[in-house]
């Protein structure tokens, strides 16, 4: 009898999980209209991004898109997005949040976490998160993927220049 209350209980708590979902989604794309520019990025299964680099300028709001266009199952070929501080060492940050490699792949350290300007989670096959955030200073912000293994060759340039 519980193990029937239980799955139950289980059976209608999954459409509320799966709402709130959609509706943080909808959120962030909402949140991305009001930008002042839209950045897409994608990830495939050869572990490449398609945009080595992007430039943004200095105090605009960024809406960025990240897609992992691959077909590879998540558990194999997971992909997402870090923007990090200059000077940060990706290699470092990326074994860090190994852990994490299910989740978000960000590390659990709150000191590492502090060179995040901006993230999306781990992605699976035709997934797709979009991130809004303010263009820090000007400067070279490296971007990586976090999964175990891929910021070695995973990874681009964010330049953001003066106003």
């Amino acid at each position: 009898m519980k193990t029937l209350i239980m799955a139950t209980g289980l059976a209608l708590l999954a459409p509320t999980a799966l709402m709130a979902q959609e509706e943080k989604a909808a959120e962030a794309k909402a949140e991305a209209k009001k930008a002042d520019v839209e950045v897409v990025v994608t990830g495939n299964d050869q572990m490449q991004y398609d945009k080595k680099e992007f430039t943004v300028t200095e105090g605009e709001t960024v809406a960025l898109t990240f897609k992992n266009i691959g077909k590879l199952p998540k558990i194999a070929m997971g992909h997402n997005l870090v923007i990090l501080e200059p000077g940060t060492n990706s290699m470092q940050f990326a074994m860090a949040g190994m852990a994490n490699k299910d989740t978000t792949g960000l590390p659990d350290d709150e000191e590492k976490l502090k060179a995040v300007v901006a993230a999306t989670k781990i992605l699976g096959p035709d997934e797709e998160e979009t991130v809004t955030f303010t263009a820090p200073a000007p400067g070279k912000y490296e971007y990586v993927c976090t999964f175990p293994g891929h910021a070695a060759v995973m990874k681009g340039v964010m330049t953001v220049e003066a106003k």
